[in-house]
This record gives C-alpha cells, sequence and structure tokens, in this order.
C-alpha cells in the first residue's frame, strides 16, 4: 500500500538561537500557497524593519514537489538551504519557516552561519506541534433524488461526510476520500449506473 499521509504543523511556532551577539529569531508557519507565503513574508519584513535578514526557506504539497530556498544576502547557502534541510529532516511539507538575523557585530563565517540558522529552524519545529494528515480526493457527485438512499449508504460504507449538498429533482454532493481508498469508493459509486462521479481535486 502506498504512503497516503504527510507531516505539517499545526499552528504558528517560534525558536531562537544566539551566536557571537547575533541573534536568529526562527518563525514556523502552516502555508498552503504562495500568496500565504508571501503575506507572512511581508509582514515579518514590517515587523522587524531593522533586520539585517530575512532567511527563509519552505516546502508545498503533500508530495513536497513545491519548494524555494533563500539566503535574502547571506553568503549563498548558508541561510535558505539550512532551514530548508531542516524542513526535511523533520519531513514536514506545507510549512514556511523564516529566520530574522540581527547582526552582532562579529562575523561567524559560513560554517556558523550555517549552523546558526540550521539550530534556529530546528528550536521552532521542536517547538510546533506536528501533525499528520492524509492525501484525499474529492469528489462531486451528481444524482436524481431516487438514487439518495444509494449514495448515502455507500457514504456511510465509506465513513464519509457529504458537503457542499444541494437536494432537489436534480441532486450533487461532494466528498473528502482518502487516496488508498479513492479507487475503491469510485468502483462502488459506479456500480450505481445513474450516478454522475466527477474529480475536483486531488
Amino acid at each position: 500500500m502506498f504512503d497516503d499521509t504527510y507531516r505539517t504543523i499545526a499552528a504558528p511556532s517560534e525558536g531562537l538561537y544566539k551566536e557571537k551577539g547575533s541573534k536568529f529569531l526562527a518563525f514556523a508557519y502552516p502555508v498552503h500557497n504562495l500568496d500565504e507565503i508571501k503575506a507572512h513574508l511581508e509582514q515579518l519584513r514590517k515587523d522587524y524593519f531593522d533586520a539585517r535578514h530575512h532567511c527563509y526557506a519552505y516546502i508545498l504539497g503533500p508530495r513536497k514537489d513545491a519548494w524555494r530556498a533563500n539566503d535574502d544576502g547571506e553568503p549563498s547557502g548558508t541561510g535558505g538551504r539550512p532551514i530548508h534541510g531542516q524542513l526535511l529532516s523533520a519531513d514536514l511539507t506545507d510549512t514556511l519557516i523564516v529566520v530574522v538575523r540581527y547582526f552582532g557585530g562579529i562575523l561567524l563565517g559560513a560554517s556558523g552561519l550555517a549552523n546558526a540558522y540550521k539550530t534556529a529552524a530546528r528550536d521552532a519545529i521542536d517547538h510546533a506541534t506536528i501533525i499528520e494528515k492524509t492525501i484525499n480526493v474529492r469528489y462531486r457527485l451528481l444524482f436524481q433524488y431516487e438514487t439518495m438512499n444509494d449514495v448515502m449508504r455507500i457514504l456511510k460504507e465509506f465513513d464519509l461526510k457529504p458537503e457542499n449538498q444541494h437536494f432537489e429533482l436534480d441532486c450533487t454532493l461532494e466528498v473528502e476520500v482518502r487516496q488508498s481508498e479513492s479507487v475503491r469508493f469510485y468502483d462502488r459509486i459506479a456500480e450505481l449506473r445513474t450516478v454522475k462521479i466527477e474529480v475536483v481535486s486531488y
């Protein structure tokens, strides 16, 4: 059976690392799209406008297929990449971590910087509540009112809750089905030949 779960954080969390007068403030956020990421970055740049750097990394999607690491002016690979490495190490997705640096006047060197960003990001993760979610397929069902009981019986069989329901002569509803159960559910609904089933998202 293929894995249809992923790990993310339940709520924002913070971390901190200090080294030779420099302060590294880490902020972790659960995110679902680039607009949310942009909003968090803009807010942090307003809140910590006097900071030297705002390095960040994010991973998006249940399959972790979208990601970015940004050094924000630090030497290449010393800011965003260590943060991204901690997201990978914790097996997290749909997560943004931003580390805000206040320079303390003493240079840390490339390895010192990388370690500082890594440790700050790890501290934010350690303070977060990590949750496991399932990868789901959303279906829309279209059927006649007289087929209602048959449809509802299958939903009950799979322990599914209908959403966006419209019950008139022509009925529609949507359900989210765990990916590992999606083919079996589709086949069961297809047995009701009068029901049309569409994939909304997956």
